[in-house]
């Protein structure tokens, strides 16, 4: 991935709900995760964190929550270890740009998003977990 792409916030939904375990193995990405669980004291906040080849660090991100990130370096390589296979029935994809999570991306300019990530859903309006 190169600099300003922004990926998710991605999840999926029933049996199909995964956790993942993101790596980044060159550059560096600002990587959020979103709570989506309703019943959950922390639902609908998120936390960010860079992670980077350099900090070695990694972001387990549960069963539950939604995930994304962008590339704060000029390129970046992301490794990815998850809990069950991708389902495209059972994908769904929050708004990046939310006003009501009101995350703070760090881009230098307009975000490179994918087809599906520009017409994510509010939280308001998602579908969540119990």
């Amino acid at each position: 991935s190169v600099r300003d792409v922004l990926r998710g916030l991605h999840y999926q939904v029933g049996e199909h709900a995964q956790g993942k375990l993101i790596r980044v193995i060159a550059g560096e990405i600002y990587d959020v995760a979103v709570d989506l669980r309703r019943s959950s004291p922390t639902f609908g906040r998120w936390a960010g964190f860079t992670l980077s080849a350099d900090n070695r660090l990694m972001a387990w991100i549960p069963p539950g929550f939604a995930h994304g990130f962008c590339v704060t370096s000029d390129t970046a390589d992301i490794l990815y270890k998850v809990t069950g296979y991708w389902h495209p029935e059972s994908e769904r994809t929050l708004a990046w740009n939310d006003p009501d999570l009101a995350i703070p991306w760090p881009l230098s300019g307009p975000p490179l998003l994918s087809a599906k990530d520009t017409v994510g859903t509010r939280l308001a309006d998602a579908e969540v977990y119990p």
